[in-house]
């Protein structure tokens, strides 16, 4: 294995290691904070954290025209997708959220065959037909009239990280690079989730050092870290799928932590569901592009 290989394996997956452990953090967090005032507080850590980093790396400043296009991007990558996240997983076991976040680089493809004329094989439309019957499979699992609202949730926020995909896509192409685009949209998200500001410091005050250290832990590594990880494995990376094949991890990585950390089963819509909808993505990304 070369070298940039290695350092490619260990950064991806280190990142998605810390993604993963997002999940059952979060659920941890949420014994003493609020989906929305979590959700400012997280970002507002991840925010500071990143401008450091940034500060560390001689990031350059946005141009003042491109700064409500970091608003949408950070509107949809870190203020919605916290609302939606944070309050889905409240009625989700780890492994169920993160299964469905990891259909989010399939709805990005979707998404960007349409805007890019980027083309998906007939493979490619099968795997995603394949994956939606796995979503329905963990939506409809304990019976047509008790869908869980978490997962109605959930699947917006995979929708909105999406929007953030794409919209990462287009500030690249303006010459922005990766820590450069979630730096100033992590300080937006965390500025338009101000509304919740009051709330979340009240919280924090009355928080157990166990809490705060939760929430440090979730700002600092799931947000701050493992993006500007991501990035630095990116640029490693020979082609971007040795990069983003690792995401197929996460769920997997994620399931194990609720089980350790919360003593989470999951139920057998979510491991049926479960692995349709990760063998879709597999295939996807290996044949369907």
């Amino acid at each position: 294995m070369t070298t940039n290989k290695k350092k490619v394996f260990g950064l991806a997956f280190l990142t998605v290691f810390l993604w993963a452990s997002a999940f059952p953090l979060t659920k941890v967090a949420q014994e003493q904070f609020t989906s929305i005032p979590l959700g400012f507080l997280r970002c507002s850590a991840a925010a500071i954290f990143l401008m450091i980093i940034g500060k560390l790396c001689h990031i350059r400043l946005p141009q003042k025209k491109h700064i409500p296009l970091f608003f949408v991007s950070g509107g949809l990558g870190f203020t919605g997708y916290m609302i939606t996240f944070n309050t889905g997983i409240l009625t989700l076991t780890s492994a169920t959220s993160s299964i469905i976040i990891a259909v989010t680089p399939i709805l990005t493809a979707i998404v960007a065959s349409k805007l890019y004329k980027e083309k998906i094989k007939p493979i490619g439309w099968a795997a995603i037909a394949s994956a939606f019957i796995g979503v329905l499979i963990l939506l409809l699992w304990e019976g047509v009239f008790s869908i869980n609202v978490g997962l109605i949730w959930t699947i917006g926020a995979s929708i909105v990280f999406c929007g953030y995909n794409i919209m990462t896509r287009k500030l690249g192409a303006m010459g922005y690079n990766a820590l450069e685009i979630v730096t100033y949209s992590m300080i937006c998200g965390a500025i338009l989730l101000g509304f919740w500001a009051a709330e979340g410091f009240q919280q924090l005050a009355g928080a157990s050092t166990s809490h705060i250290v939760a929430l440090l832990y979730l700002g600092a590594f799931p947000s701050a870290t493992a993006y500007f990880l991501w990035g630095k494995a990116m640029s490693f990376a020979e082609r971007t799928s040795e990069v983003t094949n690792f995401m197929f991890v996460t769920p997997l990585l994620s399931t194990v932590m609720g089980f350790i950390i919360l003593r989470e089963v999951p139920n057998m819509g979510t491991f049926i569901g479960g692995a349709i909808i990760i063998c879709s993505i597999v295939v996807f990304n290996l044949k369907g592009k």
